[in-house]
């Protein structure tokens, strides 16, 4: 046993003790929290002008604090870019995260000296609770890749600024730093493609032991290297045990990125955002996400069937139920209060906190009143390739309004590893799935108003080579599952095998 290993066991397990010991604490550490943010909200400028001073406890913190998506806080962080003091947390961001929203273009998420830590040590924690849970500390001893942004940052409102992956990538701890690939230099580099292949020359020889990203990205650093070297990723490297994954849901990518490995390896499960480190996998055995209680953030919960109402139903922790869906609010000691993330969560353990993530607020299809959310289509496309043994690169669904005397439909995009033999067969079970997860989808189906779904086959690199068009290839940019418009259909289009 080298040297990083043997010194990671015994820090593995404190670590993992500590975590266990924190899992009964959660409501503690929430009310904690909680009192923590308004000891300093209350002497900023936003803490001032909802009058936090006045608050106590969370139901006058409710009363005092409006849930807000990044429109609700875009005044304040223009505050803070041109230079203000003590706007939404005391002194200045050390960072801006930027990421681009799908709704509100680029957004500057403020990352302070206070909430850096909750991206730092809770994927830390991830992997120490898993070298706990499974023995496996040798990985340390290897090469470790994290496919992520341009640690390159630039300066807005004289705060440095720059993907959350990149910022990230300045504070891997310097016993790390050796292990660490692709180089610096590499890194830097913005043109994926070109970077995809700078990082398979410097990683295809080496001794890798742990690739980190986000799924579609792993899958075409994986295509990249068997294409180079002719052999399953799992032969090229032979002491690659371990895979860390997060920003998509990974099950639909899981059967073709273990097909390119060749062989099992183990998987870690990660929910970061620009905005915080919400959870992570800590159990070998167990469903879900271990909900992060106690690294500054505190959470609260807004119903499914409440999200986009007047006066929404603001739930804390302690109020939650299994098997409901949440829309996740966070306030941080990053300076965001009643946040409105755009996740919906579910629960699947009290004790501890396990969450699962079902979806987005805004990513849904309910054209027609249906409501379909991405875990009902990625749960019946997953069943599907398993009944057809087939296996899909990416895809994305959207409606279909009929202008004429056919029905209307939801019309999927997908490209296949392998198209099924018998694609409408495949099409009849994927929808008959859907049917039985989506209540309201069913009864549009059978009183007629809707159509069965219908497929239209990406071509290879059809996916690639939309995201190339529109600027968001790599990185941390991801192809939406669900639109309730056609603005990504009408292109993906000219992508189809038809065309």
């Amino acid at each position: 046993m080298k040297i990083k290993s043997l010194f990671a066991k015994p820090f593995a397990a404190f670590v993992h003790r500590t975590i266990r010991k924190e899992m009964h604490s959660a409501l503690n550490d929430q009310e904690r929290i909680l009192h923590q943010l308004l000891i300093v909200g209350k002497k900023t400028q936003f803490g001032k002008s909802v009058n936090l001073t006045d608050v106590n406890d969370y139901q006058s913190f409710k009363e005092s604090v409006p849930l807000q998506d990044y429109e609700g806080l875009r005044p304040w962080i223009e505050k803070v870019k041109q230079g203000g003091q003590n706007i939404l947390w005391k002194g200045q961001p050390i960072y801006f995260a930027k990421t681009s929203g799908t709704t509100s273009g680029i957004k500057y998420i403020p990352i302070t000296k206070e909430s850096i830590p909750n991206h730092i040590n809770t994927a830390r924690n991830a992997l120490l609770c898993y070298m706990a849970e499974s023995g496996n500390t040798r990985f340390a001893d290897g090469k470790l890749i994290f496919l992520s942004g341009s640690p390159v940052l630039e300066r807005v409102g004289g705060i440095p600024t720059g993907r959350l992956s990149g910022i990230v990538n300045h504070h891997v701890p310097s016993y790390l730093r050796s292990n660490q690939l692709p180089s610096f230099e590499t890194n830097c580099i913005e043109e994926w493609e070109l970077k995809l292949s700078k990082i398979v020359e410097e990683t295809y020889q080496e001794n890798m032991t742990l690739i980190s990203g986000i799924p579609p990205w792993m899958q075409m650093y994986f295509d990249a290297l068997i294409a180079k070297s002719g052999k399953p990723v799992g032969e090229l490297f032979p002491n690659f045990s371990v895979m860390v994954q997060g920003g998509v849901n990974f099950e639909p990518y899981r059967t073709k990125l273990m097909e390119s490995i060749g062989r099992k390896v183990d998987t870690i499960e990660l929910f970061p955002a620009s905005e915080g480190f919400f959870a992570f996998q800590d159990t070998l055995d167990q469903q879900g996400l271990l909900l992060n209680t106690n690294s500054g953030i505190f959470f609260e919960f807004v119903p499914a069937a409440e999200v986009g109402k007047p006066n929404p139903k603001r739930l804390s922790l302690s109020a939650v139920k299994l098997g409901e869906n949440y829309s996740l609010i966070i306030n941080s000691n990053a300076g965001l209060w009643g946040y409105e993330i755009g996740d919906v969560v579910r629960f699947v353990s009290l004790d501890p906190y396990r969450i699962i993530v079902v979806g987005r607020t805004k990513h849904f299809i309910s054209a027609f009143g249906e409501h379909v959310i991405g875990e009902e289509v990625e749960y019946s496309l997953q069943k599907a390739c398993q009944e057809f043994s087939v296996s899909v690169t990416e895809f994305t669904v959207a409606p279909r309004v009929s202008k004429d005397q056919e029905r209307s439909c939801h019309e999927w995009f997908i490209e296949f590893d392998q198209v099924p033999a018998d694609l409408p067969a495949f099409a009849r079970c994927l929808d008959q799935h859907l049917q039985q997860k989506n209540v309201y989808y069913k009864d549009l189906i059978t009183g007629s108003i809707l159509s069965p779904l219908q497929i239209q086959v990406v071509s290879k690199g059809g996916f690639i080579n939309y995201m190339r068009s529109i600027g968001k290839l790599g990185g941390q940019n991801k192809v939406p599952r669900l639109s309730n418009d056609r603005v990504i259909a009408d292109v993906l289009i000219s992508y189809t095998s038809i065309n």
